[in-house]
């Protein structure tokens, strides 16, 4: 295995790992897709001099001009999708550090997962890999104690 803990997790600990890995996942997928969307509102922003309003004088989704939108009125999606971003990161990170800790990584490990959030797309590689490696080093310590037992 390329990142091994520093410790070995007791098996008791196992059904925590899996809640971990499942927390690590949902907001792995959540921030790499709002990041996707950063990077829309980042190409609609400078490039065409828009942000996306939702609900205003101009119909249920306009594209407006950023001195314009409050003249325009209705929700600005840009300022949202920057904004749920933001947080959605906020708890990635903390997913990242709770999984590192359960599964007793090094703080190395932390840093090189936490990456992931910040590359568009590569939050969904780093989270295959991260998802195999523990499901492969689980499968591989119950087996272990599965012949240790038996």
């Amino acid at each position: 295995m390329p990142w091994s803990p520093l410790r070995v997790p007791p098996t008791r600990d196992f059904p925590t790992i899996r809640r971990s890995l499942l927390f690590y996942k949902v907001f792995a997928y959540a921030t790499g897709t709002f990041l996707l969307l950063v990077c829309l509102e980042v190409l609609l922003r400078y490039a065409f001099g828009s942000e996306v309003v939702l609900g205003g004088a101009l119909g249920p989704v306009a594209l407006v001009a950023p001195e314009q939108v409050r003249a325009v009125g209705g929700f600005n999606l840009s300022i949202a999708v920057l904004i749920a971003h933001g947080y959605l990161f906020i708890a990635y990170l903390i997913s990242d550090f709770v999984l590192i800790t359960v599964m007793r990584y090094p703080i190395t490990r932390f840093i090189a997962i936490a990456a992931g959030g910040v590359v568009p797309t590569l939050s969904f590689i780093v989270e295959a890999r991260v998802k195999r490696e523990v499901r492969d080093y689980l499968a591989h310590r119950e087996a272990q104690a599965a012949v240790a037992s038996a």
